[in-house]
């Protein structure tokens, strides 16, 4: 067993008034990193503010964060808390804000760098302390060193540094209430993709299988009930948001596997949002595992609970149609992106960049 995750976490109703002295603890100025309008409907950024202003410290917002945060945005955030004199970065939203505000703690520090020297890690100076308060239940990135942005080509790249840790985070689930159905889906379905390829990871230990496990049984009943387009309840939101949480830390130590990076493919060319275009792979991964390791595919099943088939139908129910249509000339023209690349490494079974294609044109391709 092979764990780290320095980050301070807090959960519940109200943990960011009732431990703001983790805050306080970081500075006395911020910049919090946000979108233009959701951390503002689920009641997260107004709790934030409060809770700042509440203990005197200065804040600043930057509320440019889009979906699949481009790094450019980010550069730009950075150099903007820089000339403010932040002591400490405060990201608020979903796992677009959160991801932005690590790499923005790193430009915020390094105003001189520029995209390639941020994914070379040719930072001179430490990023500055991050604090992480979620509004969806899905990305775990909380509990992650891992920050995934679209660079200046307009391709989804993952980078991982301990350096990224935040030093705390908040989650309270009542922040993701105010989630519409389409997103509550796109995101929860993304805790399974962390949890399944999590567990089916060549890295997978003992701590990683169990967070892995307890995330798919948390997650289950709530997205069982959103996919048949009903209300979920606030505990099943708290369900929810604490298997995010759980597949983080699954995710921290093994990395995903190729649904995830796959996924980025759909997500860059078609607009599908991250946690459905990854979950779109879920169920290629899990019949190839299968024949890769039947005795530990089986031993999957047994520990979350339910068989092959019922898990897949669960997928496949959160997922909405997708309306993708690729050529075989495409397809040829992409796989490059996925030889010797680590998720499809990490993978436990035989998949190759011949796997990839074959699952793709099974899925996108007329026949």
């Amino acid at each position: 067993m092979n764990h780290y995750m320095p980050t301070r976490l807090f959960t519940g109703p109200s943990c960011i008034e009732q431990h703001i002295d983790a805050l306080r603890a970081l500075g006395s100025s911020c910049v919090v990193i946000t979108d233009a309008t959701v951390s503002r409907l689920s009641g997260a950024l107004d709790d934030v503010l409060h809770a700042l202003d509440s203990v005197g410290i200065a804040n600043a917002v930057w509320d440019g964060v889009t979906a699949n945060p481009p790094i450019s945005s980010c550069i730009e955030a950075g150099r903007f808390a820089s000339e403010s004199g932040a002591q400490f970065i405060v990201g608020v939203g979903g796992g677009s804000a959160l991801d932005a505000a690590k790499a923005i703690s790193v430009f915020a520090s390094n105003p001189e760098l520029d995209e390639e020297g941020f994914y070379a890690l040719r930072w001179n100076k430490s990023p500055l302390p991050i604090a992480l308060v979620g509004t969806t239940a899905g990305t775990g990135s909380e509990v992650t060193k891992v920050s995934v942005l679209t660079d200046g080509l307009g391709r989804k790249h993952s980078i991982h540094d301990d350096r990224l840790y935040a030093a705390v985070s908040f989650g309270d689930s009542r922040h993701t209430h105010s989630c519409p159905l389409a997103v509550t889906l796109s995101t929860g379905v993304d805790v399974l993709a962390h949890a399944t390829e999590s567990y089916f990871s060549r890295k997978a230990d003992e701590i990683s299988r169990a967070c892995a496990v307890r995330a798919i049984r948390l997650a289950s009943e709530p997205l069982t009930i959103a996919a048949a387009e009903e209300a979920l309840s606030s505990d099943h939101r708290t369900q929810l948001y604490d298997a995010s949480i759980l597949g983080g830390l699954a995710i921290n130590t093994t990395g995903t596997c190729f649904p995830h990076n796959v996924g980025y493919y759909l997500t860059e060319n078609y607009g599908i949002p991250h946690g459905f275009a990854s979950a779109a792979f879920l169920p290629a991964m899990l019949e190839r595992v299968h024949d890769y390791d039947p005795a530990y595919a089986a031993g999957f099943y047994d520990e979350v609970g339910t068989d092959e088939q019922a898990f897949v139908s669960l997928i496949e129910a959160c997922l909405p149609t997708l309306n993708v249509q690729m050529s075989n000339k495409e397809i040829e023209a992409a796989l490059p992106r996925w030889e010797n690349n680590g998720s499809v490494l990490n993978t436990r079974a035989d998949i190759f960049v011949d796997t990839i294609h074959e699952i793709l044109l099974s899925l996108f391709v007329e026949h």
